[in-house]
């Protein structure tokens, strides 16, 4: 039904268009995935400015019309983060965090775990230049599969059950496989293993660290997991 609505959301991307226009890719607290314009906000004069830059967070009024995308008529900031912007390494996780939500979540269906996680993100990254590693992000992705159905299983083996032995990870099987299910399956050394757990059971700022080889078996097991249940391809997780 048209009409106008406020909600609280993060600007995931912004995209030229026409002469003075933006489109927006929102995920807001309350409708999920939203697709806006921004009429006039490249104009110098306009009262729209620089409030709706990707990585914002920002508290909206949207008139929804007939059309696909909702018209944004008011923007007030709740969050720029200024911090991450000065910071390359904390400023590429943070588009990288955004990336991803993107791509996992494509519907207009409101996920309050999923919004307050990427919101605690880009937050953590703005006030700490030392959480940009990519260990941190990938603990944030692992979190991001569970807010969005998507968590591996890890406790026994997804296959058959079985609790020991589980040294191999199979995304179609949905989590790591013993020996004997190891079918179709990559290894997952132990290290990579504690840390998808210790990373699904702490807080973001306190995300695990794991030896590289260990990371990029977790980058793939998140990874694959993705694109065999939700139909997506994440891009890899790259730097230290």
């Amino acid at each position: 039904m048209a009409g106008s609505f406020k909600t609280e959301a993060v600007v995931l991307r912004s995209i030229r268009y026409g002469e003075a226009d933006r489109v927006l890719h929102l995920y807001s607290a309350d409708r999920g995935r939203l697709g806006a314009v921004a009429k006039g906000v490249r104009r110098v004069r306009s009262r729209l400015g620089g409030r709706l830059e990707p990585l914002s967070r920002v508290r909206l009024v949207l008139h929804e019309g007939r059309g696909e995308l909702c018209t944004v008529t008011q923007v007030d900031t709740v969050h720029a983060h200024p911090g991450l912007r000065e910071r390359r390494a904390s400023l590429e996780r943070a588009t990288q965090a955004c990336d991803a939500v993107l791509r996992l979540f494509d519907a207009a269906e409101a996920n309050q775990p999923a919004y307050n996680l990427l919101c605690n993100e880009l937050a953590l990254l703005d006030a700490e230049p030392e959480a940009a590693t990519r260990a941190q992000a990938l603990a944030f992705r692992v979190k991001l599969l569970l807010a969005a159905g998507f968590a591996p299983e890890l406790a026994s083996c997804a296959s058959c059950g079985e609790r020991e032995h589980l040294g191999a990870f199979s995304p179609s099987a949905g989590g790591v496989v013993c020996a004997g299910c190891e079918a179709g399956s990559f290894p997952l050394v132990a290290e990579a293993h504690s840390f998808l757990v210790s990373a699904l059971a702490r807080p973001l700022s306190e995300a695990p660290g794991a030896p590289e080889r260990a990371l990029a078996q977790v980058d793939r097991a998140i990874g694959e997991t993705a694109e065999y249940h939700a139909h997506v391809r994440l891009r890899r997780v790259t730097g230290r």
